[in-house]
């Protein structure tokens, strides 16, 4: 008989040693994960653009009081790159154990399904919406020489002048590009799109009278607005500004039916623990119900969202069909 058919001392032994090792790890990783435990060490947040903008803002306003409230630092991490494309397909890869948050918003959970053939990450399946906390509309304002008041006589005078307007615009993956291809496409006229890489560069060249339209967040239009700098025609919101209430909606201008707001939350990867999913959506609800929190997300002109779970789910389903739709009508070709 072989000297090894029968198992040794020696190897029952490593056998047993290796399945309590096993037993062992097991036990710490659930132990790790549990909402008593979790967080144990810091937490990235990747906002998947450039410093100051709106992703920035809610990772580092929510990073920080959360960073109060659990005792662990949350690292905001700005990752531009394709868009927002970069920093979403990180966080879309990165383990699912609460510990890599994503900020997510209309850019990059929306619209660039409608934008990109492949953004690399599916919005529904790949991740887990936390809250959704704010949102903000845009405002289309014009060079104060422009010979309209309103949008109905900005089209008619499009029209009548074709390729006479520009309109400045951001990167193709922005809002102030889409809207822009929108008046463009759905207003049906022939107004010259022109790229910027920031919104400064554009406010200079609106007010020098070099650019005659710009849809801009509406937080960043109204200093130009109060200041008397350009003109302000019509809001993205479903409802006026509150400060900024004799500007209409588009919906009511009678010419364009659109509504468009640039929405921003934290999301976390598919099949992070349903314990710590729920961890984080109690502490952000406990962040929001602070006024100080609030007032820094809302800067003036943004709205704060309230939402369940249920409702968040279902909101963002839509918006992605939505916009998928919206933007193939429009002409836009994913690229």
């Amino acid at each position: 008989m072989p000297c090894f058919s029968r198992s040794t001392p020696t190897v029952r032994t490593a056998a047993y040693c290796l399945s309590a090792l096993l037993s062992l790890s097991w036990a710490l990783n659930v132990c790790a994960q549990s909402p008593a435990n979790y967080p144990n060490k810091p937490i990235q947040v990747i906002a998947p653009s450039t410093a100051g903008g709106g992703f920035d803002l809610v990772g580092r306003v929510l990073g920080m009081k959360l960073s109060e409230q659990l005792g662990q630092q949350f690292v905001v991490e700005n990752k531009p790159g394709s868009g927002t494309l970069v920093g979403t397909q990180t966080i879309a890869k990165a383990q699912a154990d609460g510990y890599h948050i994503l900020v997510g918003g209309l850019s990059n959970i929306a619209l660039n399904m409608g934008l990109y053939k492949q953004p690399g990450y599916d919005p529904i399946n790949d991740f887990i919406p936390l809250r959704l906390v704010v949102s903000h509309s845009y405002t289309l304002i014009g060079t104060k020489t422009l010979p309209a008041n309103n949008l109905k006589d900005l089209l008619a005078y499009a029209k009548a002048n074709p390729g006479k307007l520009n309109i400045g615009s951001s990167g193709p993956g922005s809002g102030q590009f889409i809207l822009a291809t929108l008046v463009r496409s759905l207003g049906n006229v022939d107004i010259l799109q022109v790229p910027y890489k920031g919104a400064q560069p554009v406010y200079m060249d609106l007010i020098s009278g070099r650019v005659d339209l710009f849809f801009d967040n509406s937080t960043t239009t109204r200093s130009y607005l109060e200041a008397g700098q350009v003109k302000g025609l019509a809001v993205s919101s479903k409802s006026r500004a509150p400060d900024a209430p004799g500007i209409p909606t588009l919906k009511e201008t009678g010419a364009m039916d659109l509504e468009m707001e640039t929405w921003f939350g934290w999301f976390v990867p598919a099949k992070t623990p349903a314990p710590i999913v729920e961890k984080l959506r109690a502490e952000i609800d406990k962040a929001m119900t602070q006024q100080e929190v609030r007032s820094k997300l809302q800067q003036g002109s943004g709205r704060i969202l309230q939402m369940n779970t249920l409702e968040t789910e279902t909101f963002i389903k839509s918006e992605v069909l939505k916009w998928t739709q919206l933007l193939k009508q429009a002409g836009i070709v994913p690229e």
